[in-house]
């Protein structure tokens, strides 16, 4: 059962917000995939997209009531996926403006 005193709720916030930040954390501590495609090695030279190991982080509906997927953590480039964000996720944006802005910006536009 669920308790509504104020030292609960509050010890469920600073828990949440340990959680979120320890997220960050680790994904900022991720070495970035290489940029330039001369410096990849063997092995991420030519990922298989179909077989892309990712979160699913949802959906959301974009400026042009588009409904998009929301940037996720993958094992290789998914299909559908427009750009690499420098935290290391993959956007599915559908426009420029605004892709990656919660994810460090755009790392290499795929």
């Amino acid at each position: 059962m669920r308790s509504n005193h104020p030292s609960c709720r509050f010890v469920y916030t600073l828990v949440l917000a340990f959680v979120l930040l320890s997220q960050q954390v680790v994904s900022q501590t991720q070495s970035p995939s290489p940029l330039n495609p001369n410096t990849a090695t063997a092995s991420s030279t030519k990922p298989n997209q179909g077989k892309a190991n990712c979160t699913n982080n949802g959906t959301y509906g974009n400026n042009k009531g588009q409904t998009v997927q929301r940037p996720e953590n993958c094992s290789a480039p998914p299909q559908g996926a427009t750009a690499h964000c420098r935290d290391g996720t993959y956007s599915f944006s559908r426009s420029r403006r605004g892709t990656c802005s919660h994810h460090g910006g755009v790392g290499k536009w795929l």
